[in-house]
């Protein structure tokens, strides 16, 4: 028997921006908790300042997508619009995509094994419990448009 989906919002339980801030201070405070060494790379730090802004850039351009089209971007909410242009034209979710890259340049510029390896995680915690849980939500309630959409545009990058 197929579940019935909620049209009134996608249940997701957690706000994934505490997701990947979570995942990233667990990843800063593992280092000296279990003795990592951290990674002694000047270079780090400029590449992270550029990905971490990019990641910004990108998470804003997303918000304002979505405020322009009258959504709330709170995934538990329900959508009024399906957004398709902007830099989603090109990803699905460029705010999930902006997080991570926020994440992944705090971790660069700190220059943090556990930082990175946050990373990965905060993707997978956001694609199986998250975004799961909203397509089959936007499925529902935009229907053909959505999977069309879906068609033309991949998931992440």
């Amino acid at each position: 028997m197929m579940a019935l989906v909620d049209q009134d919002s996608a249940q997701v339980r957690f706000p994934p921006p505490l997701v990947v801030l979570g995942l990233l201070l667990l990843g800063l405070a593992a280092e000296p908790a279990f003795g990592l060494p951290g990674i002694d790379v000047a270079a780090l730090r400029p590449i992270g300042l550029v990905v971490g802004a990019l990641g910004a850039a990108i998470l804003a351009s997303g918000l304002f997508g979505f405020f322009r089209a009258g959504n709330d971007p709170e995934p538990w909410k329900k959508d009024t619009a399906l957004v398709t242009s902007g830099l989603y034209r090109f990803s699905r979710n460029p705010m999930y995509l902006g997080m991570v890259l926020v994440q992944l340049g705090i971790a660069l510029f700190a220059q943090s094994i556990g930082g990175l390896v946050s990373v990965p995680l905060a993707v997978l915690l956001i694609d199986r419990f998250v975004i799961a849980r909203e397509e089959p939500h936007l499925i529902a309630t935009f229907g053909e448009e959505y999977r069309a959409y879906c068609a033309r545009v991949r998931r992440w990058i």
